[in-house]
Order: structure tokens, then C-alpha cells, then sequence
């Protein structure tokens, strides 16, 4: 059977319905698949989806998000391709648009993410399980004990230049919802910025993420060095930017996070 379904940036594709030969082009959306309950259905994962580690061992890896190897997915022939407005590249979508229906999430928030979890779930046969999973995320993060002072703080991605997440990122979305501030809020995307500048803006809170960069604790001796007066610390990249099922066990993560700090 072939059905019409939109994605998250307003284009529409056609497949066979219920998809049997999937490709996934993101991380988290990879695990969310997987949580969903696909197995087979799912052919080709890139070497960063990590988890499960079942698949990362046994599915065919296209390439990196930024770096697909097309031929690979081509001989794959997927029925759908799922990916990420951010994450991929646009000159590569097109390009795998051309030959297949591929499914694009846009992420900035958790309301986002939550919608992309029930329509991924709608687009795979899978609604019930997909509802039930958003309506726990939602629920948990409702009731999450909230930091009692909204402390200013600045969240690091790269090194070499330094880059911040800005405002409008799913990563700033996160760190509102725990009752925290963004420094960089009033900036876009994800900004870089001299630590002399940050200085400048007092951050109380420095958080150094394990991933796209891998921070280890040699950075922070190189920030506090210039920013002395900040609780500076190496928190769990996908805590803070895996929009999809890991979002699960971000909630009890960041709880104590706020409590360490607190």
C-alpha cells in the first residue's frame, strides 16, 4: 500500500506503507526506532548511532551524519530514509531525494521533539508504542524537580574555535526546562566565542559536553584557568541532545545534575 505523509519541514513523500527497508541517518532517532520495537525493518545506521550496541555491531553503516557514503545507502534501497534538518547535510538529502522518500525531522525544543517521537511512530506503524513513549517524557519532565535559582550558564560543543549552544538549540531548550539560564541565549545556533568574551558575561555554571567534542578534564583546567570563578564540569552529551527515546533517561540524569550542584 502507498501513503502520503509530511515531515517536519512541510515536504511530502510517498512510501510503501508500513516501511520495511529503513535507513537512519541520526542517532537518536536510530534508538527511538529500535525502542519503537523495529528490528529487521531497519538496514542502515551511521557509525555514530551507538546505541543499541546490537545494531551498531550488526547493521550495514552508511557513513557519518555530515559524511554519507550515498552508494552505500543506494545499494541498501531503502523504502525510507529518516533524517535531520541540522544533523545531515542539505547538498546530501537532496541528493538521496532524488532516488528515495526521505522523512526530515526539524528539532529545537522538547514540544518539537515530542512531536517528531508521535509522527515517527505514525510514519513506521508503530503509533501506539511511539504515543506512549512522548507521553512519559512529557510526564517526567513536568514533574522534574527544577533548580531552586535560575543560575546563568554556558554549554560548550567545540573547542578549537570554542562554541556555545545558542538559543534557539535543542541543547538550550534542555537546559531552561531544569530551571537553569543560558548566557548565550540572545545568540543563534551555535555561536563561537573567545573565552575572554564569556569571562566578560559571568557564567556561574560552565558545562563541557562528551560529544560532537570530547571534553576531558584538561579543558576544564584550561577554562578555569581564565574563568576562575565558574563551576565548570564534564556533563553526558546525549542527556542534552538526543531528542528521541534517550530522552527517557535524561530526565533522572539531569535531576542529579541539578542536585550535585545545588
Amino acid at each position: 500500500m502507498r501513503q502520503w505523509f509530511s515531515d517536519m519541514t512541510g515536504h511530502s513523500i510517498e512510501i510503501s506503507y508500513p516501511p520495511r527497508r529503513i535507513v537512519s541517518l541520526v542517532p537518536s532517532q536510530t534508538e527511538l526506532l529500535f525502542d519503537l520495537g523495529l528490528g529487521e525493518e531497519v538496514v542502515g545506521i551511521t557509525k555514530f548511532c551507538v546505541h543499541p550496541e546490537e545494531w551498531f555491531r550488526t547493521k550495514t553503516r552508511i557513513g557519518g551524519t555530515k559524511q554519507l557514503h550515498i552508494d552505500k545507502i543506494k545499494e541498501l534501497q531503502p523504502d525510507l530514509i529518516i533524517a535531520n534538518k541540522e544533523e545531515n547535510t542539505k547538498e546530501q538529502i537532496e541528493e538521496l531525494m532524488k532516488d528515495f522518500p526521505v522523512w526530515i525531522s526539524d528539532i529545537r525544543n522538547i514540544e518539537d521533539a515530542l512531536k517528531m517521537i508521535c509522527e515517527i511512530g505514525i510514519l513506521v506503524d508503530k503509533e501506539e508504542k511511539a504515543n506512549s513513549i512522548a507521553i512519559e517524557i512529557a510526564e517526567g519532565f513536568k514533574s522534574l524537580q527544577k533548580a531552586t535559582e535560575p543560575k546563568k550558564v554556558a554549554y560548550f560543543i567545540w573547542r578549537d574555535p570554542w562554541m556555545c549552544a545558542g538559543g534557539d538549540t535543542f541543547i538550550s531548550n534542555m537546559i531552561e526546562m531544569i530551571g537553569w539560564e543560558n548566557i548565550l541565549a540572545n545568540k543563534k545556533r551555535y555561536p563561537e566565542i573567545r573565552l575572554e568574551e564569556l569571562a566578560e558575561l559571568r557564567p556561574e555554571i560552565i558545562l563541557l559536553s562528551s560529544e560532537p567534542y570530547p571534553f576531558k578534564d584538561k579543558h576544564i583546567l584550561e577554562i578555569k584557568a581564565m574563568i576562575p570563578d565558574a563551576k565548570t564540569l564534564l556533563v553526558d552529551g546525549e542527556m542534552f541532545s538526543w531528542y528521541g527515546s534517550r530522552m527517557l533517561k535524561a530526565i533522572p540524569y539531569l535531576a542529579r545534575l541539578v542536585k550535585t550542584i545545588s
